[in-house]
């Protein structure tokens, strides 16, 4: 250690023991009041300066001694908040808006009688596909039923009670619909595969003209859904030389997880014959 770091050492030592001296003096005797009011005056200018912020804004009340600015810069900060809260909904209004008129226009689309209806539940068992609607037999909906969307069908009634429905969608194991291929007129049928968005189409013979990308559409065949509903896109087609039939996979055209609305279909054919 050189002497500078002992000079060090030793001055650290004697600030040390003459504050503990001067703190037993002062705790003990009133012999050091003056150079405490002195100390208090020469820490004056630190404390103005600390302050100064708080005094900056206490000027400010006393010219708004109502707090009149600071409550309405509070109450624009809460319609700031609103109208972004609006601004929300009114883009889930606007999509609503747009799914409603794209449903609407199916429905001027149709000759057929239709209703509208909401969907208000989904069906809670595991393996089936089922809605339920806030249509019952108090708007004369029948067991069934056709039910369509904006894009194409969803399915039938398979329940009523008096102010709501079950509606069975097409891609449930139990559902099959009579169609036709849209471009040529073949007939077939789509039935569910329990999947959601997936239906297939059976026993169709392996020169069958049928193509990737074909649309199915109802046949009017069975007399229960009216003809030229879209139901199903071809997207899938596999040939197996061992087998008699294709193996055909379609994509509902009723995206029916993002379906809110849906139409109660009348066939005017079969209104007409009652």
């Amino acid at each position: 250690m050189n002497l500078l770091q002992i000079g060090t050492l030793y001055r650290f030592l004697f600030l040390i023991l003459l504050s503990v001296g001067l703190m037993i003096i002062d705790h003990r005797s009133d012999n050091l009041r003056a150079v405490r009011s002195l100390a208090s005056l020469i820490t004056l200018p630190f404390y103005a300066v600390g302050d100064l912020p708080g005094n900056v804004v206490t000027k400010l009340r006393s010219y708004y001694p109502d707090d009149s600015v600071y409550r309405e810069l509070e109450e624009l900060r809460k319609k700031q908040l609103k109208l972004e809260s609006h601004l929300q909904r009114y883009d889930a209004l606007v999509a609503e808006n747009s799914r409603l008129s794209r449903l609407l226009a199916a429905a001027r689309r149709s000759e057929d009688q239709v209703i509208l209806a909401s969907i208000v539940n989904a069906g809670l068992e595991p393996f089936s596909h089922r809605i339920i609607i806030n249509r019952g037999a108090e708007s004369d909906v029948f067991i069934g039923q056709p039910v369509i969307a904006p894009d194409g069908v969803l399915g039938q009634v398979s329940e009523v009670d008096l102010n709501q429905s079950v509606v069975t969608l097409v891609t449930d194991r139990s559902h099959g619909i009579p169609v036709q291929v849209q471009r040529n007129g073949l007939r077939t049928i789509v039935q569910g595969q329990g999947a959601a968005d997936e239906v297939g189409v059976p026993y169709l013979p392996r020169l069958a003209d049928i193509r990737k990308g074909d649309i199915l559409v109802t046949s009017g065949m069975g007399g229960r859904f009216p003809a030229g509903y879209k139901v199903a896109e071809v997207v899938e087609i596999i040939t197996d030389a061992n087998a008699a039939f294709l193996s055909i996979n379609a994509r509902t055209t009723a995206r029916i997880d993002f379906v809110k609305q849906v139409l109660l279909v009348w066939d005017n054919e079969r209104l007409a014959s009652e």
